[in-house]
């Protein structure tokens, strides 16, 4: 029964990220937005709210120095899986797709990835960088983080080139018919494949944790191994359809405009909550989720593109250095 659970959860996945991805094209294309921004905002920000609700959650509503830790942990996780995990599986599925998408290269709009991870690798050092502050300057540091996204925004919103009801945008999947669908239908569409995938995610991460436990998988183990690529369900679904597609500014755009909600607002709250302590390990994954954001900027701002080769190998690289260096420490 775990097996068809699992099965049945990642068709629900699938189902909703197409009815996700489609209804979010024709957000961007009714409401007039850049099309970087369909991704970078939209996509990213729908995507990231259910993982992002655990920090919140454990800061605000939890008890106790555990509570925060939690929350602390989650909230400088989120990036670092982004940025590992994340770009690993983006480029995984540019190889598998090699033969319908012609190249195993990922050309997004340049503009677009340099302004979403240089942001990231600004709010994100910031973010870090506020734990060595006295407390009385850290509120300035969550006001700037906050700020700066409110200026991410709309710089995203504004510029660059607009949506339209073009070719590469098909039909609205509960409207086939209609050429110009009501943004009611678009907005409904959007908002119900949004609960299947939150709905799909939560019984697919249940099923995997159950798995874990009868096999007798550690605790730790689980966390490090299997949980993150749960979680990241929902960024690698609607990537996985985007990229097959040849959309590669909406693809990698869900990935790093995760990156930016994740690196800005999410640590204010944190910032502005608990005592801001970081743990070896979490100075470890941020430190790891900056080097993997720099290689893949630079390398874009250098050629202007990501090959599915160096996000495989960079992302996966990081993510199992930073796996063996946690068990080095525990053992």
């Amino acid at each position: 029964m775990v097996y068809l659970y699992l099965a049945t959860a990642l068709v629900v996945i699938l189902l909703g990220a197409k009815f996700f991805t489609n209804g979010v094209e024709w957000l961007g294309v009714k409401l007039g937005l850049a099309r970087g921004a369909v991704g970078s905002v939209l996509a990213a920000i729908g995507t990231a709210l259910p993982e992002t609700m655990i920090p919140v959650v454990a800061i605000l509503l939890g008890h106790g120095t555990a509570s925060h830790e939690v929350g602390i942990g989650a909230i400088l996780g989120a990036p670092f899986m982004l940025a590992t995990v994340g770009f690993f599986l983006a480029g995984l599925a540019a190889l598998v797709l090699v033969r319908r998408r012609g190249s195993v290269l990922l050309r997004p709009q340049p503009e677009m990835l340099r302004r979403d991870l240089g942001f990231f690798l600004g709010a994100y050092t910031l973010a870090i960088t506020a734990a060595f502050l006295p407390a009385s300057l850290r509120p300035v540091v969550a006001v700037l983080l906050i700020g700066g996204y409110l200026a991410f925004l709309v710089r995203a919103l504004t510029q660059g080139e607009r949506c339209g009801a073009g070719d590469d945008t098909g039909p609205l999947l509960v409207a086939p018919r209609s050429l110009d669908p009501h943004l009611v239908l678009v907005l409904g569409q959007v908002a119900c494949a949004f609960l299947l995938i939150l709905g799909g995610a939560k019984v697919f991460v249940q099923g995997i944790g159950t798995l874990a436990h009868e096999f007798g998988v550690a605790p730790l183990i689980f966390a490090l191994l299997v949980a993150p690529v749960a979680t990241e369900m929902p960024e690698l679904f609607n990537s996985l359809i985007w990229l097959r597609e040849k959309k590669d500014t909406l693809a990698l755009g869900n990935i790093t405009g995760a990156m930016v909600f994740q690196s800005s607002v999410v640590p204010a709250i944190g910032i502005s909550f608990t005592s801001w302590q970081l743990t070896p390990a979490a100075f470890l994954s941020a430190g790891l989720a900056v080097a993997s954001a720099w290689t893949a900027f630079l390398y874009a701002r250098r050629l202007g593109y990501l090959g599915g080769w160096l996000l495989t190998l960079m992302g996966g690289g990081f993510y199992l250095l930073f796996v063996v260096m946690v068990l080095s420490s525990l053992a």
